[in-house]
C-alpha cells in the first residue's frame, strides 16, 4: 500500500516516533539511488526547497524543482494526468500548493508516495522539525505544555497534531477571529494521547509551557490583510514579559521567515531562548527522516 504524507494525522503516534527516530540517523541506507524525486513548488521557499533537495540526495535520489507554472495544475493540464505522468519518472512526488485538494487529488490516483511541502491546511514537515527540535531541548513531550501564539494556520494545526500525537498539552493563544473552531478543537482531542485548549490572550497561553512558538501574522497570499491583521494581533508579539511567563529553561520557535519587532522582538529570536536556527536546520534532518519512511526504511 502506498503511503502519502498530507498531514500529520497520516501518521501514527508509533509511526510519528519511528520518523522522528529515522531523522535523528546518519546512516541511513540509500534508498533514493538511481531514482528521481519530484519538487513542484506552487510557492517559493527557502528552507523547504533546500532541506528537501539535500535529503533527497542524502538518500542518493535525483531531485528535479520544478515551478509550478511549469506543469500548471488544472490549467495547462488537470491536476491528475500530472500526476500519473510524473509517477512514471519519480518514486516520490512532492508539491507546495496554494489548495490542500490539490495533493489530496494527487494523492488518490498516484502511485508513488504524495508529500505535501506545504498547503493552506496544513505543513507537516515544518511540524516534524519542530517536535524533533523541542525533543532535542526539552526531551519527551508528552506531558509538557507547547504553547503557540498567533493566528491559527496550517503552521498550527500541523503542529498542534504533532505534539498531541507525542502526548503534549497544547496551548493556543489565538485572537478572536483568527482562533480554531470549536469543531476543530474537539478533532484535535481526538488525535492522540496529548490535549489541547484555546484562550485568546497571549500571555494565558504560554504559561508554564516549555515551548512557544508563533509565525509570521500574514502570511503568504495574506498581503492586503497585512494591516488589519497587525491591528487584530495588538498584544501577541512574543517578548521578554511574555517569555518570563513560560517554564524555566522554556524555548522560543518560529518557522521563518520572521518579522522581528512584529510578531516577536529581536530580544528574543536573536536570544538565549530561541532555537529557531537548529529548528530550521532540523527541517533537512525531518524531511530526510519522513522519505526515508515513506520508502519503507523502518
Amino acid at each position: 500500500m502506498t503511503r502519502h504524507l498530507l498531514t500529520i494525522t497520516d501518521l501514527s503516534t508509533r509511526e510519528l516516533c519511528a520518523v522522528l527516530d529515522l531523522a535523528e540517523r546518519s546512516n541511513l541506507p540509500k534508498v533514493l539511488e538511481g531514482r528521481g524525486v519530484a519538487l513542484i513548488f506552487e510557492k517559493p521557499s527557502n528552507r523547504t526547497r533546500q532541506s528537501m533537495e539535500i535529503a533527497v540526495v542524502q538518500l542518493g535520489g535525483h531531485p528535479v524543482y520544478t515551478r509550478g507554472d511549469e506543469v500548471g495544475f488544472d490549467l495547462r493540464e488537470p491536476v491528475e494526468d500530472i500526476t500519473r505522468v510524473m509517477a512514471g519518472y519519480h518514486d516520490v512526488l512532492a508539491a507546495r500548493v496554494f489548495d490542500h485538494h490539490v495533493v489530496e487529488r494527487m494523492a488518490v490516483v498516484s502511485g508513488v508516495p504524495i508529500v505535501n511541502m506545504l498547503s493552506d491546511q496544513a505543513h507537516p514537515l515544518q511540524a516534524l522539525a519542530d517536535v524533533l527540535t523541542m525533543q532535542q531541548f526539552h526531551g519527551d513531550l508528552a506531558g509538557q505544555t507547547v504553547a503557540y501564539v498567533g493566528d491559527y494556520n496550517n503552521v498550527a494545526r500541523s503542529l498542534a497534531e504533532a505534539s498531541i500525537l507525542l502526548g503534549a498539552h497544547v496551548s493556543l493563544g489565538c485572537p478572536v477571529g483568527f482562533h480554531a473552531t470549536d469543531a476543530e478543537l474537539e478533532r484535535l482531542a481526538q488525535v492522540g494521547p496529548g490535549s489541547v485548549r484555546q484562550v485568546h490572550r497571549a500571555v494565558d497561553a504560554v504559561t508554564d509551557a516549555v515551548a512557544v512558538h508563533t509565525d509570521t501574522w500574514t502570511s503568504m497570499g495574506q498581503e492586503t490583510e497585512k494591516e488589519a491583521r497587525r491591528r487584530a494581533f495588538e498584544g501577541f508579539a512574543v517578548d521578554d514579559e511574555m517569555m518570563s511567563r513560560a517554564a524555566q529553561g522554556a524555548g522560543f520557535y518560529h518557522c521563518l521567515p520572521a518579522y522581528r519587532g512584529v510578531e516577536v522582538t529581536a530580544a528574543v529570536i536573536d536570544g538565549p531562548q530561541s532555537h529557531v536556527i537548529a529548528q530550521a536546520h532540523n527541517r533537512l534532518h525531518a524531511a530526510r527522516g519522513a522519505l526515508a519512511f515513506l520508502m519503507g526504511v523502518r
